[in-house]
């Protein structure tokens, strides 16, 4: 054979395996989605205009944020946390800055976040200090060999992480504040237990991120209950109760995180789609909509696929939700007569 005949079977071999890695590469590309949610147990008797149009534009605001990095072309972790960072900063939330206030007076918070494409995973709980307690749970999983701190040790090590701490003043709302002072006087008055827990248990901010490169985080942050005592510590930064990724699904919950957490909630949703084969709306309406209302609790979630689809599962009045795809819109809903339906 001669030479020149190699140089031509050579170059022809080249452009083959150049085609075949550009064919893969488009093959694996993902259009980039966002999925946010502001809590379950949204009440429409209670929700005045202001409040509806001030939580929507709270949630708009993290769509954009958390849209601009993914159209950056940066990975879906740093998608999540932008975006989740932005609830927290809004005070209509119950997270950050509009934590509820438990049994003492006191703001404690929670917070997880997950890597799905490499199982990495970082959760902070019970901490007054942390502006963004979203930035310190993906400290912990970048910066330290644990994966949830608690408390003064979390705080601590805030610190020395360079996380911004803030006097614990920064999170005190008169909404919040009066919600507390209502529980306590219901309480003090003797009401019915089960009427007073129903309301306490909403109001957890999360996030879910498909990047260009196909990869799922998740994240959920939350002020806890109105009312809370002994250092309770619900589902939210429970990586397989409130928060959940793997290489095919992503799953933040919002609800009564005690029902949450026995039924390891963002796991099961993810493990019925990847070892029973189910779709991912199924999946999450016979967690969220089925299994947690016979065990006696309720709530929502969000979940995301690999392959872009979404669900928006819940069984209160409404869910504070919405996504944003690489068009950049932002779709917002509360009630059933928005996404998600």
């Amino acid at each position: 054979m001669t030479s020149s005949r190699l140089r031509i079977l050579s170059l022809l071999s080249c452009l083959t395996l150049s085609l075949s890695a550009g064919t893969a590469a488009a093959a694996t590309a993902k259009t980039p989605v966002l999925v946010i949610h502001g809590g379950a147990g949204v009440n429409r008797a209670s929700l005045s205009a202001q409040d509806e149009a001030e939580a929507r534009a709270a949630l708009e605001r993290a769509l954009h944020a958390g849209h601009q990095v993914l159209a950056a072309g940066r990975p879906a972790l740093d998608a999540v946390a932008a975006a989740i960072s932005v609830m927290e900063d809004a005070p209509q939330f119950n997270a950050g800055r509009g934590a509820v206030f438990t049994h003492d007076g006191r703001n404690e918070l929670d917070a997880s976040i997950m890597d799905g494409a490499s199982g990495r995973a970082g959760a902070v709980a019970g901490v007054h200090r942390v502006k963004n307690p979203i930035q310190l749970a993906r400290a912990v999983m970048e910066k330290s060999r644990h994966v949830m701190l608690v408390g003064d040790g979390a705080e601590a090590f805030a610190q020395e992480q360079g996380v911004t701490l803030v006097d614990p003043s920064y999170f005190r709302t008169d909404k919040r504040w009066q919600q507390l002072q209502k529980a306590l006087k219901e309480e003090a008055g003797g009401q019915a237990h089960a009427d007073i827990e129903t309301a306490r248990h909403f109001g957890t901010v999360g996030a879910l991120a498909l990047d260009a490169q196909g990869h799922l985080a998740a994240g959920t942050s939350t002020g806890g209950m109105t009312n809370k005592r002994y250092g309770r510590v619900g589902d939210s930064p429970i990586i397989g109760a409130g928060t959940y990724a793997n290489d095919q699904c992503a799953v933040s919950g919002t609800g009564w995180g005690e029902y949450y957490i026995r039924a390891v909630a963002a796991y099961d949703i993810c493990a019925r789609v990847k070892y029973a084969g189910q779709s991912l709306q199924q999946a999450a309406e016979e967690v969220i909509d089925r299994q947690i209302p016979a065990a006696g609790g309720d709530g929502g979630a969000i979940a995301l696929a690999a392959d872009g689809s979404m669900a928006f599962p819940f069984n209160t009045d409404g869910m504070y939700r919405g996504w944003i795809g690489a068009d950049g819109v932002a779709h917002v809903a509360i009630f059933r007569d928005g996404i998600g339906e």
